[in-house]
């Protein structure tokens, strides 16, 4: 019997000690892939050609004879015509190169090479699944194809009453045409009879063809060494063998395809999804997903269904922008400190040592009025407000994705995920498998795996502390730059008064703080994302969703801390542990801690909110466009003009850029950040949805351009939700009741203005005689006395000023004299009492109301659970009647032949 390249590989269990024996080991994979080939000589489409010279259409998908159709393209340079030529490990590449390339042949695809029009170094490898084999491993991989059309009704839409507004919104049914639904089940070869085959070329789609195919090119082997097997298409790219491995394009983006059999879908993406004059339309999911696979398709799905629910949360933050914004001039307290005989008489205590001077609070007029926009009532309704939607958001579109899992057809998706290559290659340890009680192979002993878990647990611990140890290192430039503004500013400004109310030294210290924290953001992103990725591949996880799972709780781990830990220091740390001046506290033992304005440090979030997530929008839509268009305009000029126009489909495609197997996990990480910015500290900035909606219906377009027309076609997978990222996103919808909670209690100075109102306005605390917010800020200033400074802590007070007796700070303690001077009053415990009260009060109103949401709506709908039973029952009916018809067919031969048996044996021997 003769025996396969692969049988070789199976049974080679020797050990291979040094190259040499590598050699060895690649001459028998070459000898015993020629003696293969000796009964296909007559079929030579079967075997490795020799080179074939193109001489079909440009945007051709098929080989030469216009019959086998191209599912995936293999791309390596040629060693005899390398520059430099290395003789030793080019033959090493070569050898190995042909033994895969025998494999894929010994398992019945067929390969055509082609030489490179631009570049006669580059061998194109065009790979064509013939029938057989696209059953065969239909049915290994549970792939669920046609039985009969679908007879239900689709899905009814609650607008279909105002089609004749939301037709304008849809993609043009007479361009894009509804896919026709079919019942499915999983392929299997006895029973081809009962699928919907109608034509054996198109039984298969495009996308479907090149799932298997990369299936089989990642499961080949081409050599065994050390006892370990090599085999897998990314570890033959990875290590250049091959420079690359990719499904075709279609067509040309920019019009459709010369072959009229060919659906033309990428001009069709282009045409109605990709360019910036569909802006406003839906997204055509079904071709989406048809074309690019299910996974692509879910993520476009679940990215569109978050920028619609970002319309209703954009309405209500501008509305609540509004709200403060034309009330700012009937803000009280702001009107206060900027009366000149008010706010221009209170004489602020220094906010540094021996640097700062004493000075005016009139002189934050223009925060206080700023502040009034976004610290007002406005702000609580609308943290209200954000609580319920994101509920809202995250249980309805449960509902959206059980029915895209039923009109997609992955409702019980049976696809049993196998080990990445790279797992596999490193499995050199055999243990008893405790279920089937038979020996397998594993990467690693028990131990072992303890170990590396141990090793990566503290590597991301280690680079979380840096990236704390970053913030830390701002905090202190904060403090020291203070400082330097405050002494030099005044001086540089003097003159310009129209200047220095807006630049004071507390806006010039945000602003520049801000800065400097969204260049170190970008900086330590680029660095975490190889360390994750270091880490994750270390750690060896066994299935590729594995792998994806792991680094994605890393990665966001990482860019949680590194992207929201001085969001959360300005709201929850900043002027909450200042003492008072006559005993401040210290940083390091050095460093005074720093104070917020008057108002509070609800503006500075909001300024840090602006500069971060405005910043991040566009240097990430700077590097999704510009990048992957620079490189497509560098390649193009590398190569002979008009390429296009006189370059085949496959070395068109070849010039595209890759987007990798993690490039989806990118863009999910990108929306989750933003969803993070949105959600968490939407209390201090209602603005935020309002540039995430803008931000988004850009994102879309521009992934889609992106995906169409600068990157490969990426190898179509199958997905049934959005994976890890939904417990992420239901974990940072709880964190934000809470922190939206805490930044209106804590940051903002409502509590304490409703404190007054409600209390201290009125005796026996107030004056007045009736509710009323005039004398707050007289009433939440303390009182300190200057001959109480400690050396240290004394300012450097202006020459030309009269150094006051007394000086005022933020805080409520009592005033010097008072028998607990400098301790904290009746209206501090008042306000802390109604600081807690409210966060209990609001967090418990919030989750009664996401539970009571999340229990009244159902993660799938009544309508698609009865369309999921109803399809299974008349699934299992159709199978069942077909294979009880085959049975009565052939219980109906049977009888016969026994019939006419009987009879024989019945008949009198004379006849």
């Amino acid at each position: 019997m003769q025996m396969t390249t692969r049988d070789v590989l199976l049974e080679m269990d020797q050990e291979e000690e040094d190259d040499d024996d590598g050699d060895i080991v690649l001459d028998n994979l070459e000898q015993t892939a020629v003696s293969s080939f000796g009964a296909l000589e007559s079929q030579p489409d079967f075997r490795t050609p020799e080179f074939e010279e193109f001489n079909g259409k440009l945007d051709s998908l098929f080989f030469n004879d216009g019959q086998r159709r191209i599912d995936f393209v293999l791309v390596y340079e040629d060693e005899s015509r390398k520059e430099n030529n290395k003789k030793g490990s080019n033959e090493k590449q070569r050898r190995k190169r042909r033994a895969y390339e025998s494999n894929l042949i010994c398992d019945g695809l067929h390969l055509e090479a082609t030489r490179s029009i631009l570049d006669d170094k580059l061998v194109f490898v065009k790979v064509h699944a013939p029938w057989e084999v696209l059953c065969t491993y239909a049915e290994i991989m549970h792939i669920k194809l046609p039985l009969k059309p679908n007879d239900l009704k689709t899905r009814s839409s609650a607008f279909d009453n105002f089609s004749w507004f939301t037709k304008v919104l849809q993609v043009d049914e007479s361009i894009i045409k509804p896919e026709q639904e079919f019942f499915t089940a999983p392929f299997e070869k006895n029973r081809m009879n009962d699928f919907y085959i109608q034509d054996r070329d198109t039984f298969f789609n495009p996308a479907t063809r090149s799932r298997i195919v990369y299936f089989i090119l990642s499961r080949i082997m081409y050599q065994v060494r050390d006892n370990v097997k090599k085999f897998g298409i990314n570890k033959l790219v990875s290590s250049g063998i091959y420079k690359a491995a990719f499904p075709l394009h279609d067509c040309n983006f920019s019009h459709k395809s010369e072959d009229l059999s060919c659906p033309s879908e990428r001009y069709l993406l282009y045409r109605e999804w990709a360019h910036p004059r569909s802006i406003y339309k839906k997204q055509p999911l079904d071709l989406i997903r048809k074309y690019y696979g299910e996974k692509i398709g879910i993520y476009f799905a679940w990215l569109g269904y978050y920028t619609q629910m970002l319309l209703l949360a954009a309405v209500v933050g501008v509305a609540c922008f509004l709200y403060g914004y034309f009330n700012q001039d009937n803000c009280t307290w702001s009107k206060e400190v900027c009366h000149p005989d008010i706010g221009g008489k209170i004489i602020m205590c220094p906010q540094c040592d021996q640097h700062c001077s004493f000075w005016n609070l009139n002189i934050t007029c223009e925060s206080s009025k700023k502040l009034c926009i976004f610290d007002s009532f406005g702000t609580l309704v609308f943290a209200v407000f954000m609580g319920i939607w994101v509920t809202l958001f995250l249980e309805f579109w449960k509902r959206r994705q059980a029915e895209l899992e039923y009109e997609w057809d992955t409702v019980e998706l049976q696809q049993e995920e196998q080990p990445r290559p790279e797992y596999e290659a490193q499995c050199t340890h055999v243990v008893i498998n405790e279920i089937t009680q038979e020996q397998e192979r594993v990467p690693f002993t028990t131990w072992g795996k303890c170990v590396r878990i141990t090793l990566c647990a503290s590597a991301v611990l280690f680079w979380i502390l840096l990236i704390i140890a970053s913030v830390i290192g701002i905090i202190v430039y904060r403090l020291s730059v203070f400082i330097v503004f405050s002494t030099k500013l005044p001086e540089t400004l003097n003159g310009t008064d129209s200047i220095q109310k807006y630049l004071t030294p507390q806006t010039a210290t945000s602003i520049t703080a801000s800065l400097i924290s969204f260049v170190i953001i970008m900086i330590l992103n680029i660095i975490y994302e190889k360390v994750a990725i270091m880490i994750t591949n270390f750690e060896l996880p066994r299935t590729q969703t594995d792998y994806e799972n792991s680094l994605t709780m890393k990665m966001f781990l990482f860019q949680f801390v590194n992207y929201y830990s001085s969001c959360f220091y300005i709201a929850f740390f900043k002027g909450k542990f200042v003492g008072y001046p006559g005993d401040p506290v210290y940083w390091l033992g050095k460093y005074r801690n720093e104070e917020c304005d008057p108002g509070g440090c609800l503006l500075e979030l909001t300024t840090q909110l602006t500069i971060i997530m405005g910043g991040k929008a566009i240097w990430n839509n700077i590097q999704e466009v510009l990048l992957p268009w620079v490189k497509n305009l560098i390649g193009r000029c590398r190569t002979v003009s008009r390429a296009e126009k006189i370059t085949p489909r496959w070395e068109q495609d070849y010039h595209l850029q890759l987007m990798g197997k993690l490039g989806l996990f990118y863009e999910y990480l990108e929306m989750i950040i933003q969803f993070g910015f949105v959600t968490l500290f939407v209390a201090s900035f209602p603005l935020a949805p309002l540039l995430a909606l803008v931000n988004n219906i850009l994102e879309i377009r521009v992934d889609a351009w992106k995906m169409t027309t600068q990157y490969r076609r990426m190898v179509p997978e199958k997905a049934q939700d959005i994976g890890a990222w939904q417990p992420i996103m239901q974990g940072i919808a709880i964190l934000a009741v809470v922190t939206n909670a805490m930044i209106i209690a804590f940051t903002s100075d409502m509590i304490p203005r409703l404190v007054y109102y409600w209390s201290f306005s009125v005796p026996p605390y107030g004056n007045h005689t009736h509710y009323t917010m005039e004398g707050y800020i007289n009433s939440t200033l303390s009182i300190f006395k200057v001959s109480d400074f400690k050396n240290q802590s004394k300012g450097n007070p202006d020459p030309k000023v009269v150094i006051p007796t007394t000086c005022r700070y933020r805080d409520f303690r009592n005033p010097p004299g008072h028998e607990q001077q400098y301790k904290h009053n009746i209206y501090y415990w008042h306000v802390i009492a109604a600081k807690l009260a409210f966060i209990i009060v609001m967090e418990h109103l919030i989750y009664s109301v996401k539970f009571f949401v999340s229990y009244a709506i159902p993660d799938v709908s009544k309508t698609t659970k009865s369309k999921i039973r109803r399809e299974k029952y008349l699934t299992q009916k159709l199978l069942r009647e077909n294979h009880l018809k085959d049975m009565t067919k052939n219980m109906g031969v049977i009888a016969k032949r026994m019939v006419e048996v009987v009879d024989n044996n019945l008949r009198p021997k004379s006849e």
